[in-house]
C-alpha cells in the first residue's frame, strides 16, 4: 500500500529519536488513564513486585519536565530527547525497561516490532493501575530487593531464560 491520504503522526519526531537511540522496531504512545496519571503527577512507576519484574527490570522512569525553550522549539523532537536523556542519565537499559512516562504528558513504549510495543503499552497500563492501588493501600510499601527483581526478569528474558514453553527443540 502506498502513502495514502493520511499524514504521519505529529509525534513522528519523538518516535524517530527513540528508533535512533534504542534500536527498536516499534514505538507506541498512548494516553492510557493510569500510566498518564503517574506521568502527569511526575511519579515513576516503581517496581514493587514480581508481576512488574516479569516484564521490566526495575522502575519505569519519569522524565524531567520539558523547558519552555524545548516546548517552544522542536517540541516533539525534544520530547524524544528528554526520554533518551533520562535513560542515559539514570543508566537504564531501554532493552530491559521498554517504557517511560513523560512528565506532564503520558507514556511511551517500544519493542522489537509494533506488536511488541503495543504489548508493552498494555502491560505498562496494567502495572500503573496496580502501582496507584499500592500507593493508596500501603504508601509505605517497600520495593523488593534487586535479587528478586533480577530473578524474575532474567528467567523470562535473555540468553539464559528458562520460564515458559519456549520453542520446540529439534
Amino acid at each position: 500500500m502506498e502513502g495514502g491520504d493520511l499524514r504521519p503522526s505529529s509525534d513522528t519526531p519523538t518516535h524517530l529519536e527513540l528508533y535512533r537511540a534504542f534500536s527498536c522496531g516499534g514505538v507506541v504512545h498512548t494516553h492510557s488513564m493510569h500510566a498518564t496519571t503517574l506521568a502527569q503527577a511526575g511519579l515513576p512507576l516503581r517496581c514493587m513486585g514480581t508481576t512488574h519484574a516479569d516484564h521490566f527490570r526495575g522502575d519505569v522512569p519519569v522524565t524531567r519536565p520539558l523547558t519552555r525553550d524545548e516546548v517552544d522549539g522542536d517540541y516533539e523532537g525534544n520530547t524524544g530527547f528528554v526520554i533518551v536523556e533520562t535513560f542515559r542519565k539514570e543508566g537504564i537499559s531501554p532493552a530491559e525497561v521498554a517504557a517511560v512516562l513523560v512528565a506532564n504528558h503520558g507514556p511511551f513504549t517500544w519493542g522489537h516490532d509494533a506488536s511488541d510495543a503495543v504489548e508493552n503499552a498494555r502491560i505498562l497500563e496494567y502495572l500503573a493501575e496496580m502501582e496507584i492501588e499500592v500507593r493508596l493501600l500501603a504508601p509505605e510499601a517497600r520495593r523488593p530487593d534487586d535479587y528478586l527483581v533480577d530473578k524474575h526478569y532474567l528467567r523470562k528474558h535473555g540468553k539464559d531464560a528458562y520460564y515458559g514453553q519456549g520453542r520446540p527443540r529439534g
